[in-house]
């Protein structure tokens, strides 16, 4: 009999350490961040007499690599959660997964568990997009478990003994999305009688990855001006909150019309405008935020970053936010008219929940005790 198992495994350079875990997305729940749970398998004999330590850790890179000279550097490095993980805890303070538990009942007496938790709060993992003509690490905030041989956890770790995994710190939908979106703007206009009214409406709040924004505009004409031209954006602004002045703006999906324009004094408008924000149109744009990246695996747009207080901003890392722009032009002497909403651009649960219940059904399958056979299929990074 043939079972099939995925896990991502990962060996240091010198074979003696070989890292095994189910998954490599942690969600954070914004109060919560699901803890880092998987096995290490270590030949005894070559740590006799020493000490594993398993950390994981936060990069952040502000700035281009290769503009990194005579001592400055735009790289920080955080350490969120560190545990020794051999010589094993004579007491351990956590339950095993079904995971953990099949592993180490598959590799044998040589293989430890782990168990790491990040502390809420901590930054999501994102990438900023670099010009096609940029070079080296890409800036952003990425993640990684680090396992060493070493005396301390603060020790200087060798690189033939190391293992290092990158891991995603991710965010998905809320379950309840916040009330519709809406707002009214008045423009009045010195020396002349009358204003200029523009109300924009959303259908919803939250929109998942690859869905199109429809935008409802009702445009009332009461002055004497003439409205010639309306231009509307989607707008992904980005807080590099390490720096008081931080703050980019990047338009993801744009459209201009001239559609039931010049419209006269005294005249009404409605119109809905439809956008699609994508990464597939903005692959080269330099400093677009993108969900934290993994090898070979593809990404979106970053998505918006929820904060369990608004006003609490971590200062170690990028929020993203998502509004929609739309600009009434009334000419060189009249100017513009201009109006925003917010919005929420995220991944649904649903998709990663099935993802979930294939993996663990094939986890059940591949440790049932009367398994004949076993073949393994198994991820390396």
């Amino acid at each position: 009999m043939v079972y099939n198992f995925k896990v991502f495994k990962k060996c240091a350079p010198n074979g003696k350490l070989t890292l095994y875990v189910a998954k490599r997305d942690f969600v954070d729940h914004i109060t919560t961040v699901e803890p880092i749970d998987g096995v290490v398998l270590l030949d005894e004999e070559y740590v006799r007499g020493r000490k594993v330590f398993g950390q994981v850790v936060c990069t952040f890179r502000y700035g281009r690599e290769e503009d990194e000279v005579m001592g400055l550097n735009f790289y920080k490095e955080l350490f969120l959660a560190s545990e020794q993980i051999y010589p094993p805890p004579e007491k351990r303070s956590y339950e095993l997964t079904r995971t953990q538990e099949r592993l180490m009942k598959k590799l044998g007496e040589t293989a430890h568990p782990f168990h790491l938790t990040v502390p809420a709060g901590a930054p999501g993992s994102v990438t900023l997009q670099p010009g096609l003509e940029d070079e080296g690490e890409p800036c952003g905030v990425h993640y990684y478990i680090k396992l060493f041989v070493g005396d301390s956890e603060i020790d200087r770790s060798h690189r033939r003994s190391t293992i290092a995994l990158g891991i995603r710190k991710v965010q998905y939908a809320p379950s309840k999305p916040g009330p519709q979106p809406c707002t009214v703007v008045r423009k009045d206009f010195v020396l002349s009688p009358g204003q200029l009214e523009l109300e924009l409406t959303l259908d919803k709040q939250l929109y998942m990855h690859g869905e199109t924004v429809a935008v409802n505009m009702s445009v009332r004409n009461h002055s004497n001006k003439v409205v010639k031209k309306i231009k509307a954006n989607v707008v992904q602004s980005v807080d590099v909150v390490l720096f008081q002045n931080g703050q980019y703006r990047n338009v993801v999906a744009s459209i201009e019309t001239q559609d039931g324009c010049p419209l006269q004094p005294g005249s009404s408008l409605q119109k809905v405008l439809h956008l699609s924000p994508t990464l597939a149109s903005n692959r080269d744009k330099r400093g677009v935020a993108l969900d934290g990246q993994l090898k070979r695996a593809d990404t979106t747009l970053a998505s918006t970053t929820l904060l369990l207080e608004p006003e609490q901003r971590d200062a170690f890392g990028i929020v993203v936010s998502y509004s929609v722009k739309v600009k009434l032009y009334l000419g060189a002497l009249s100017g513009e008219l201009v109006a925003e909403l917010p919005f929420i651009l995220m991944h649904p649960k649903e998709g990663r929940a099935k993802v979930i219940h294939a993996d663990s059904q094939a986890d059940v399958e591949m440790f049932r005790q009367d398994t004949v056979h076993h073949q393994e299929s198994i991820e390396v990074y």
